[in-house]
């Protein structure tokens, strides 16, 4: 039977004429859409609706992972490389497709003025190379507002750029940076002007330092940090605290919107030094500082950053007399002394030299041995820990962490007042930075032993809620033993807050993950009390299943039997 026979519409036209016909036009270099066929190890065949598919290599459909992006039936756009090959098949081509694409996206943005973004991947002659889908160049002299001695250092980084030149022809795009820094520069200049004021805390970047200050860029605008506003303390040259690019936070001092001047203070929004001065150096404590200067009548020295105390010259020694300080101590010198006297509101510390004399803590090692129990009055309490009084001019530490084995002490004064009589253990005595730690949880057995032992990994407890914050819920588990179910482990979902799914006082079953003796901490999770459950219940219905195939037709008929029984009797 000939071609022409079978010609269901009787003319002289075979029936591969007539698909050839109906077969759309293919133009060679032009982008069009097919549909994924099939995928194997090399290739992915794509239907473009010609009389044959194309083949493309696998490659061209993967990431950076080797993983290929596309599955049977998704669209892609290809580019028509030849209609037809030797063997009859469409040629295409998805890498370039796409890279037609991006050309004809960075065309848009040229010409819609939008800015473009890149990695730069290279050093190269009088600038950088961009990649942004295409290699672009980006001169040096538009690489930032300032000079930038280190263009090497930049490789690497992903920036936002305008094209400021460009010509598909020739594949030559030009980039800048800069442009777009002056844009945002302008338009942060407007609106820093507008909600800048006099005691405003504002972040800025340190654009250059002198003898006599540091100008900050506050967003468009820059602003003197005087030397004199840097530190409480003495600070012989800005150079000393800062570096040019340091980040830092600043409060605005004065204002002048006309000639836009900004004067800003990086001390004034620190802790003044001398508020509770006394009480950080009480009558009789032990000091040691630097001496920072020298007068006929005694030698200043620095004890932290904004607080120096005079040594006056007839407190240097008890017996020889000092016709100067000199004599006695140069500027840079480490000095110990004891202080005598606080005057907070003339912001005046009287420190003694001589009072050193003899030192106490040459002896101290022998008198007080490691392991020595002994008894005290607390004579000041901080936040981090109980000075307990031993003898005159001897104070012991007792740290927070070490006042007991299992409680959660989030101040020493929950447990102590001043003038409390106490029993404590000598735990380590430093001499040279006249240190003496004690101990009160010492005196016990270290309760944490049977604790690893009672709750082992893996134990599933039940316990109340003590408290909630940012990063999880503490639950105690018996009195004074508490663990911490952290964010991660409170649900299967993500926990953004704890705060809305446990409460204070509420029963929580959780499982002990971990117990650490030397730290002191149980780690608990909630949700593998869930992941447990759900084992469980897995295992079970496997049970079920399993039982279930194995049972007769019969069993099945005569349970479903007895379940509606059970239903018509209740």
């Amino acid at each position: 039977m000939s071609e022409e026979t079978n010609n269901p519409s009787g003319g002289g036209e075979s029936f591969a004429q007539l698909f050839e016909q109906s077969a759309p036009t293919v133009k060679e270099g032009k982008v069009i859409q097919g549909k994924v066929l099939s995928i194997d190890d090399d290739h992915v065949q794509v239907d473009v609706g010609f009389k044959s598919e194309g083949l493309i290599d696998s490659w061209e459909f993967m990431d950076d992972d080797g993983t290929i992006l596309v599955k049977p039936g998704d669209s892609v756009d290809v580019l028509i490389e030849e209609a037809e090959d030797h063997t009859g098949r469409i040629v295409l081509s998805k890498e370039k497709a796409d890279r037609l694409k991006i050309w004809d996206q960075i065309s848009d943005a040229y010409e819609g003025d939008q800015a473009v973004e890149g990695v730069i991947s290279s050093r190269v002659k009088g600038g950088l190379s961009v990649d942004i889908g295409v290699k672009a160049f980006l001169p040096g002299s538009q690489v930032d507002l300032r000079p930038v001695r280190n263009l090497d250092g930049m490789v690497g980084e992903r920036h936002q750029f305008k094209i400021i030149k460009f010509n598909k022809r020739r594949g030559n795009i030009v980039l800048s940076r800069r442009a777009l820094l002056e844009t945002e520069r302008k338009k942060m200049r407007a609106e820093t002007l507008e909600t800048l004021e006099e005691g405003q805390i504002v972040d800025g970047v340190i654009k250059n330092i002198t003898d006599y200050g540091a100008f900050i860029d506050l967003g468009g605008i820059d602003g003197l940090l005087h030397v004199t506003d840097m530190s409480w303390g003495r600070v012989n040259h800005p150079s000393e605290l800062f570096q040019v690019g340091d980040e830092i936070k600043v409060q605005v001092l004065k204002f002048d919107a006309d000639s836009e001047r900004v004067s800003l203070g990086l001390k004034q929004i620190q802790p003044d030094p001398w508020v509770d001065a006394a009480m950080r150096y009480p009558i009789g404590m032990r000091v040691r500082g630097k001496c920072v200067s020298l007068t006929d009548y005694g030698a200043f020295v620095e004890l932290e950053p904004g607080i120096e105390g005079l040594v006056h010259v007839s407190e240097m020694s008890w017996t020889k007399r000092i016709k100067h300080p000199s004599k006695v101590v140069s500027v840079g010198d480490e000095v110990e002394a004891v202080v005598l006297d606080v005057d907070e509101g003339n912001r005046k510390i009287s420190l003694g030299m001589k009072q050193i004399e003899p030192n106490p803590w040459q002896m101290i090692e022998e008198k007080y041995p490691v392991g020595t129990q002994v008894a005290g009055q607390v004579r000041n309490i901080t936040n981090f820990g109980v000075f307990v009084g031993l003898e005159e001019g001897i104070d012991g530490l007792v740290h927070v962490s070490d006042i007991s084995w299992t409680e959660q002490i989030k101040h020493p004064s929950e447990k102590f007042q001043k003038g409390d009589e106490i029993q404590a253990v000598v735990l380590k005595i430093d001499k040279e930075n006249e240190k003496f730690s004690l101990g009160i949880k010492q005196l016990e057995p270290n309760p944490w032993d049977d604790i690893q032992k009672k709750y082992p990994a893996g134990t599933e407890i039940e316990g109340t809620v003590t408290g909630v914050t940012d990063f999880g819920a503490f639950v105690r588990l018996d009195e004074g033993v508490e663990g911490l179910v952290y964010s991660s482990e409170i649900a299967a979902e993500r926990v953004e807050n704890p705060s809305d799914h446990v409460r204070e006082g509420e029963t929580v079953k959780a499982i002990v993950v971990r117990v650490d003796p030397a730290e002191q901490k149980i780690s608990l999770s909630m949700k593998a009390v869930h992941d447990k459950a759900e084992r469980e219940a897995l295992k079970q219905l496997a049970a079920q299943q399993s039982t279930s195939q194995k049972a007769t037709l019969g069993d099945l008929l005569a349970e479903k039997l007895a379940a509606k029984t059970d239903e018509s009797e209740e």
